[in-house]
């Protein structure tokens, strides 16, 4: 058997993207540390916690544009720049987080100086260019994706979330009335903010830092963003469990499965942006949203059960054969994953 028979899949990923996820794992690491050893804080939240946060979001993004652009059948040169102009602009993005918060500086919507305000137009530059970049991904998976459908229709609807959940990003950055107030006497040391209702830096919950006292837009942005690997779990865990349950082995039932899954994942994150949006916090859900909510989940539970009853399990195939009229059951979506 040859070395490159042998290796790896993910060795012949796209490797601007690999080599950038290799140092967001690094700096995760790094900034762990900085976590634990080091008690400034900016903005009431440990100066190390930012990029701890973004370069762990950055290293599970890179990892899955990565593996998207090995499903590509066409389009392969245009994948590969677009690739890599989110690596780049990504890494500079990190550059300019962790050198804030080395100078113990906010990163983010900071306009106290001149020079700090010369950094955050430029994060804003580099985020407009990565999304840009993003979206040229989106539309490739669109025209020339996996030959699967339900791998398909996972990754396309995790790119077109992500990109939603990204533009959050470009909502947070809009002054707020107070701010815009402020501006007109004076110049504000902070333009934009994520709390909606409430300042930021208030009363926040362990590990995700949002806002408990009033609406927080990182919730709806991380939401979006992490479709991008949620929704490509999904499909991986009904390929596993094919071989279990017979009813999983049809390809129509998977594919089923993603498009409610996908559907849920959307109602999830338009929940949520509608909840941050009217000033509420994710953990003080009033009537009003937790009905929402019960309906997404019936909603849900309807759609699970009308996708594994409408087709009998397959009689002779097993999951990675082929049935007499040619269908595939789960050998190529275990190929995709492993391309």
């Amino acid at each position: 058997m040859s070395s490159s028979a042998s290796s790896p899949p993910w060795l012949s990923w796209h490797r601007p993207l690999m080599v950038f996820a290799a140092s967001m794992a690094v700096l995760t690491v790094m900034t762990a540390v900085g976590l634990a050893v080091d008690d400034r804080l900016v903005a009431g939240s440990p100066v190390w916690f930012k990029p701890f946060k973004f370069s762990a979001s950055f290293l599970a993004y890179a990892l899955s544009l990565a593996w998207m652009l090995s499903l590509l059948r066409r389009f392969r040169r245009a994948g590969w720049w677009a690739g890599t102009v989110v690596a780049f602009a990504g890494a500079i993005e990190m550059v300019l987080i962790t050198g804030q918060a080395m100078r113990g500086r906010r990163s983010h919507f900071n306009n106290e100086t001149p020079f700090d305000k010369a950094l955050f137009d430029t994060m804003a530059v580099t985020v407009v260019v990565l999304w840009a970049a993003a979206l040229v991904v989106a539309v490739l998976l669109f025209r020339t994706g996996p030959a699967d459908r339900a791998s398909a229709w996972a990754v396309r609807f995790g790119s077109v979330l992500s990109l939603a959940g990204a533009l959050i990003g470009f909502r947070m950055a809009r002054p707020t009335p107070e701010q815009r107030a402020e501006a007109e006497t004076g110049n504000p040391e902070v333009v934009g903010a994520h709390g909606v209702g409430v300042p930021d830096g208030g009363p926040s919950m362990p590990l995700t830092g949002w806002e408990m006292t009033g609406g927080d837009l990182r919730v709806p942005h991380f939401v979006g963003l992490h479709a991008l690997q949620v929704l490509p779990f999904v499909l991986l865990a009904l390929v596993v469990l094919a071989p279990r349950f017979a009813r999983l082995r049809d390809e129509r039932v998977r594919l089923r499965l993603v498009l409610v899954a996908s559907g849920t994942y959307t109602g999830v994150f338009a929940l949520v942006t509608w909840q941050a949006l009217r000033g509420q916090a994710l953990v003080r859900p009033d009537g009003v949203t937790l009905t929402a909510a019960a309906v997404l989940l019936l909603a849900a539970a309807a759609g699970t059960w009308a996708a594994l009853r409408r087709t009998a399990p397959p009689d002779g195939p097993t999951a990675g054969t082929t049935s007499r009229t040619g269908r595939t059951t789960g050998s190529d979506t275990h190929k995709e994953f492993a391309a």
